[in-house]
């Protein structure tokens, strides 16, 4: 499995594999100002493995806030005639995310709830996840933390990192179509489904790479934490 990490900022420096501990150490170090992480990718790419396992570091202080959960409900992506692209940047709550980010960056003396979003019933949970005072960091993963254009462009100024996991394309198919299989789909349907809603979405996420501060590449779609010997941030 050959891993490498790409740091645009920096010229296009290449790391070799290294687990995320060191730097989650250097998370915990801050405790009272909080930070927000984007994990962006596309679908498949292993964005909300990469987001689970930082979490995972360090479960006191940080916390995952998927975009997902501000899916339409499917009852609205009917009535405004999306339910055949559900994914698309405007099948989101776009305006009801970015009142969140900011609450996260400015509530600090109570609980912040958030939606997360049901695979299985494919309905968002309102006030699922709670985000705690002692939450310093809070990792938000989804499709379009990069994306310029319909408004989202007003993500990233509430992120103080975004980076990118970057998947190797044939894993990342098989991977999908795996997943739209487990929830219900014959495999011609996932295969149009991925054809015909998940890729031309990928490309509106590709648009974004070079605006990451960081982009982790894998060559065969297994998701590790390769981050670079000699990164150094004030937070991380």
């Amino acid at each position: 499995m050959t891993w490498s990490v790409t740091l645009p900022a920096g010229g296009g420096v290449l790391a070799e594999r290294r687990t995320a501990a060191g730097r989650s150490a250097k998370m915990s170090d801050v405790t009272t100002e909080r930070r927000v992480l984007g994990i962006v990718g596309c679908p498949g790419s292993g964005k909300s493995t990469l987001a689970a396992g930082l979490a995972a570091e360090h479960p006191e202080t940080s916390v995952v806030v998927p975009m997902d959960g501000f899916h339409l409900a499917q009852r609205e992506l009917f009535r405004l005639g999306r339910m055949n692209r559900k994914g698309a940047p405007d099948t989101f709550d776009l305006f009801g995310y970015l009142a969140l980010l900011e609450r996260i960056r400015t509530s600090r003396d109570q609980i912040v709830y958030a939606p997360r979003f049901d695979r299985h019933t494919e309905e968002p949970i309102a006030n699922a996840i709670a985000i705690e005072p002692h939450h310093t960091t809070i990792i938000t993963e989804g499709n379009y933390l990069l994306h310029s254009g319909e408004g989202w462009e007003r993500v990233r100024p509430l992120l103080d990192e975004c980076w990118y996991v970057d998947c190797e394309y044939s894993a990342r198919i098989v991977r999908l179509i795996a997943r739209h299989i487990e929830h219900g789909r014959t495999g011609a349907q996932a295969a149009a489904w991925v054809h015909d809603v998940d890729e031309p979405n990928s490309r509106i996420i590709r648009a974004g790479l070079e605006t990451a501060d960081v982009v982790i590449r894998s060559e065969d779609g297994r998701l590790a934490f390769p981050l670079p010997p000699d990164w150094r941030t004030p937070w991380w």
